[in-house]
């Protein structure tokens, strides 16, 4: 029998604000970065030299953009006179956020009062979760209390920045590094070589001296210019796999893998240069998935995101497909940018085969071309209106300029895996 989610009966009194009434739960107008106003929920406060600040949830949009801001960013007047819904936050789940989309964020008015909002019907709500891949058996009140519990424990960021390599990241979520580097600071210094993690600025100045690596451990498999991929394996690289798990938490609100990483292979993507091999990003796939997954968990970091170092690591996670004569798919579920960036690369590489190939295609043959799984073939196709059903077979039904009018559309990959630059040899798997 499954054990229980541990749930909290005995609540702990709400922090309030003594100077303004404010109060854990409170929904608010706040200025946001362009200064216009969107409604917030607040999450924690803090006062420090009896000056307070608010942790506080854009609602209906992602946690990433969960921060702390100042009383002044807060219309106080709108909430005192009752302009935005549950002000005393008896019915809301600080920290929780609907499906966004162009209708979802909850703009605030120009008198401080928030817009309507579109209902989410429940047609609404079914297509979301097909697109997102949420099993209706994920809903079940375990799981349930499960991620409320999740949730309530990683509500607050515990790291706002970072210190990698040459650049300042700003964090999108928490991530459970020890409490002992997090107490009392909004800073980590982590070295982007050993991904060793520091408080002080001149204890990373000390380590820099001593530290002698200058790419990752493992075996380097992909050099093609200036770009190389590492293989490394989680149970002889077990505290390089578990540090890097913790600077993806920063990045991905769903991650749950920290200090089990041995059963998983590591791709770290890195750029050379004189000084070194820099971390772009990585992914990481199961030495043996009986589902045959081909990646399970997938990171660009934010300084490299939009130049096409994602849907690079996500070609390079076929290719290796491809080198074991199987046809993949990602674990379910992806995080946003992950569902955005799929959709992306499976739409770019059908359309490029069907663009050149002469005569008729099966989804069968499509697979076995790319290494694609069936189903994402036929959800991407099917997005696109390439597909018909008929006599209990998907068809796919194209011509040259409907072909051509999609490619138009999508856009280009702006690099490719060349597959004779990829050294490397499928793990092998002893089945007891």
């Amino acid at each position: 029998m499954a054990p229980k989610a541990p749930l909290n009966k005995n609540k702990e009194p709400k922090p309030v604000d003594p100077v303004t009434g404010l109060t854990v739960g409170n929904r608010l107008p706040c200025k946001w970065r362009n200064e216009e106003q969107r409604l917030c929920e607040i999450i924690d406060i803090k006062t420090v030299d009896e000056i307070s600040s608010y942790y506080v949830h854009y609602v209906d949009f992602d946690r990433r953009l969960d921060e702390w801001v100042s009383v002044d960013k807060l219309n106080i007047e709108a909430f005192k006179a009752g302009e935005n819904g549950d002000l005393n936050g008896e019915n809301s789940q600080p920290g929780t956020s609907k499906p966004s989309g162009p209708d979802a964020p909850s703009v605030v008015g120009e008198d401080g009062g928030a817009k309507v909002e579109r209902k989410v019907t429940r047609n609404m709500k079914r297509k979301f979760n097909e697109m997102n891949h949420v099993d209706e058996a994920e809903h079940d009140p375990q799981t349930a209390a499960l991620e409320k519990e999740h949730e309530e424990i990683t509500k607050v960021k515990n790291v706002e920045v970072i210190e990698f390599g040459k650049f300042e990241v700003d964090t999108w979520y928490f991530s459970p590094y020890p409490e002992e580097f997090t107490k009392d600071t909004s800073k980590l210094y982590i070295c982007e070589f050993c991904l060793k993690y520091m408080r002080k600025k001149k204890t990373m100045e000390r380590h820099k001296l001593k530290c002698d690596m200058r790419h990752p451990p493992g075996d380097e498999i992909y050099r093609d210019d200036n770009i190389s991929f590492f293989e490394v394996d989680g149970k002889k690289q077990k505290i390089y796999c578990q540090n890097l798990c913790l600077i993806a938490k920063l990045f991905l609100d769903h991650k749950t893998l920290y200090y089990d990483v041995e059963p998983f292979l590591f791709y770290i993507l890195c750029v050379r240069d004189d000084f070194g091999c820099h971390m772009v990003g990585y992914f990481s796939k199961e030495k043996f998935s009986a589902e045959d997954y081909n990646l399970a968990c997938i990171l660009t970091l934010p300084p490299y995101q939009r130049k096409g170092y994602g849907k690079l690591l996500i070609a390079f996670s076929y290719e290796l497909s491809k080198k074991e004569e199987k046809v993949g798919s990602p674990e379910k579920p992806l995080s946003d940018l992950g569902k955005l960036s799929y959709r992306s690369y499976w739409k770019y590489v059908l359309l490029d085969i069907l663009r050149k190939h002469k005569g008729n295609l099966s989804i069968k043959d499509l697979s076995k071309l790319t290494s694609i799984k069936p189903e994402d073939i036929i959800s991407t196709l099917n997005s696109l209106n390439l597909l018909k059903y008929w006599k209990g077979q998907h068809i796919i039904s194209v011509t040259p300029k409907i072909i051509d009018d999609h490619v138009k559309k999508t856009s280009k990959q702006e690099m490719d895996i060349e597959p004779s630059k990829l050294h490397w040899t499928p793990f092998p798997i002893t089945k007891k």
